[in-house]
């Protein structure tokens, strides 16, 4: 199963390093956020790993490969450009043939994760739906989007709830089939799949989610969040 990390966000509440260093390069325990993504992916068998990264920051990322090269599956890495800010869904229509109509891992960015894939693969197959969310409890869920779930079947998801209905968040971390894009308005080229996408599969009763009890997961979307994560990887 091939691997995608989206890597093209501006960073925005990471300013001013962001206009410096891409969100997805900077560094946790001295290593990118990205270097520790691939390697997550890499240790549980992606076949292939794709990272999508904003035109802009071409030269950052060719000098991360050059520089990292020691420390990457090189072998297995494709970096896809994407011409203009698309969403977190909308560029991938352009990379339908390398996905090559198979099922595969989407992942954002600038998220630390170190998640039993095995698990979340052995969850979809079981079940059958056309996505599958990985879900992680958090301190603060009222911060981030929370799921509604009816078993482990995802109702709908309540943005920044003042009384979430459980700890469990999005992660950031899915698995969907090729299927997916029939529920995108592909017309568009800024498609958000949390929030564009991922309510149709949910209306069609196709989208599902596996809880993680255990296994690690920061959110380096700002200074404070990044700072946790340096001190507690």
């Amino acid at each position: 199963m091939k691997a995608l990390i989206l890597a093209g966000g501006l960073g925005t509440r990471l300013r001013p390093i962001t206009y410096e260093i891409p969100k997805p390069l900077l560094p946790v325990k001295k290593r990118p956020i990205l270097n520790h993504l691939i390697q997550l992916f890499d240790r549980y068998g992606a076949s292939e790993i794709g990272v999508l990264v904003s035109r802009s920051h071409e030269n950052d990322f060719a000098l991360w490969r050059k520089n990292w090269e020691h420390d990457l599956p090189n072998e297995k890495i494709s970096i896809f450009f994407e011409e203009k800010p698309s969403g977190t869904f909308g560029w991938l229509k352009n990379l339908r043939p390398w996905l090559a109509d198979e099922k595969f891992i989407l992942s954002n960015g600038d998220e630390l994760k170190d998640l039993n894939l095995q698990k979340l693969k052995d969850f979809h197959e079981a079940n059958s739906p056309v996505a599958t969310i990985a879900l992680v409890p958090v301190p603060n869920p009222h911060e981030y989007g929370v799921p509604v779930l009816d078993n482990h079947r995802i109702l709908e998801f309540i943005e920044k709830p003042q009384n979430p209905p459980s700890h469990f968040i999005n992660s950031g971390l899915y698995i969907l089939e090729p299927e997916i894009f029939n529920y995108a308005n592909l017309d568009q080229d800024f498609l958000m799949i949390e929030k564009d996408v991922f309510p149709k599969v949910a209306a069609a009763g196709r989208l599902i989610g596996l809880k993680f009890e255990d296994g690690r997961w920061y959110d380096c979307g700002n200074l404070e969040r990044w700072e946790k994560a340096m001190n507690e990887w």
